[in-house]
């Protein structure tokens, strides 16, 4: 079968490989039908594991498929079932597992794509505990969002940082895969949104997917400019995901008492800040990554009700590198989703 293979530093290549084995016990097998790109994707294409891992590595942290195989024992899905695999190889067995907190796992292998074999290939055998079943008005190339973009999105804003219908949100990024995501799911519950963007035409997106305000950072000091606009005020959360660029100014842009949520620091990992700002203003400071199965299943069921991803770019399969490179321009608003 097909599989796209990292073999080093931005060298990916389309390779044969031999396909699985049938599913075992508690398995299922999926045909992929669609893989999202996303930074950490970025990462691993630039050498940046932070773990050993053994190439060649099978790409693609995120995808959907459907179901052509059941091992013994698996209950609840049957074969032709549209399906969406958990991004992480979690071991079902530690405390954080059993109480659904799957991104905690205490024995995790990986993230697929990463330090395992990814997505990016024909078919995969999965834990059927790790597989969730997309809703029949749902396509694969919208169910592909759900495992890393949705489902981080909904993560951080309703389970980190308790977002509440009719508060004000800043959505940093506002172009970007969790960045459309993000500002559809806070409208989507009467949010005032506010957003930044790198150019005019994407602040238009931005508006017509209902960000209320739009900052080009590129020309104005994005903390300036939500101060003005909130009269200083500030806004109730910050979804931070750029990272040190933007760090302190995000703290900046909180009312007092206001929550920062974090899942990403493509501007940098380290930075400095004022501990006193900090404890006077009573901030609350959230890192989230990745997600728990149930927010997968909470994105599918936002996608069947028309809540659906923005899609910036569909590529095949033998296009992935070019996705990549389009996702490091950051020229990009929405997803990049490649097919198989």
């Amino acid at each position: 079968m097909q599989a796209l293979q990292l073999f080093g530093d931005r060298d990916l290549r389309l390779t044969e490989v031999e396909p699985p084995p049938a599913p075992g016990p508690g398995e299922v097998q999926i045909r992929i039908r669609a893989v999202g790109l996303n930074f950490i994707d970025v990462w691993g294409f630039r050498g940046m594991a932070f773990a050993k891992r053994k190439l060649p590595l099978t790409v693609g942290a995120e995808a959907a498929g459907e179901i052509v195989a059941l091992g013994e024992g698996v209950a609840g899905l049957k074969v032709g079932d549209k399906v969406v695999p958990y991004g992480a190889m979690t071991c079902g067995r530690c405390r954080a597992c059993v109480e659904g907190r799957d991104n905690l796992c205490e024995e995790v292998s990986g993230v697929m794509g990463f330090h395992l074999d990814g997505f990016s290939r024909e078919l995969v055998n999965m834990p059927a505990r790790l597989v969730v079943s997309v809703p029949p008005n749902v396509e694969a190339v919208q169910a592909a969002c759900a495992g890393i973009a949705f489902g981080t999105v909904q993560h951080m804003l309703f389970d980190n940082a308790k977002l509440e219908p009719g508060e004000s949100i800043l959505v940093h990024a506002g172009g970007s895969g969790i960045g459309t995501a993000a500002i559809k799911m806070a409208k989507a519950i009467g949010c005032t949104v506010y957003t930044t963007v790198g150019d005019d035409k994407k602040g238009e997106k931005a508006r017509e997917l209902g960000a209320d305000h739009v900052v080009n950072y590129r020309e104005e000091r994005f903390e300036g400019e939500v101060r003005r606009l909130t009269k200083r005020k500030g806004v109730d959360v910050v979804f931070e995901h750029v990272g040190a660029e933007t760090w302190n100014g995000s703290l900046l842009c909180l009312k007092r008492g206001g929550r920062l949520v974090t899942c990403g620091s493509t501007s940098g990992v380290s930075t400095q800040m004022n501990l006193m700002q900090l404890f006077q203003q009573q901030y609350r400071i959230f890192g989230s990554f990745g997600c728990r199965i149930a927010n997968m299943r909470e994105s599918l069921d936002k996608m069947a009700t028309g809540l659906t991803p923005v899609i910036d770019t569909v590529l095949p399969l033998a296009d992935f590198a070019k996705g990549l490179e389009r996702l490091e321009s950051r020229q990009v608003f929405g997803k990049i989703i490649v097919t198989l």
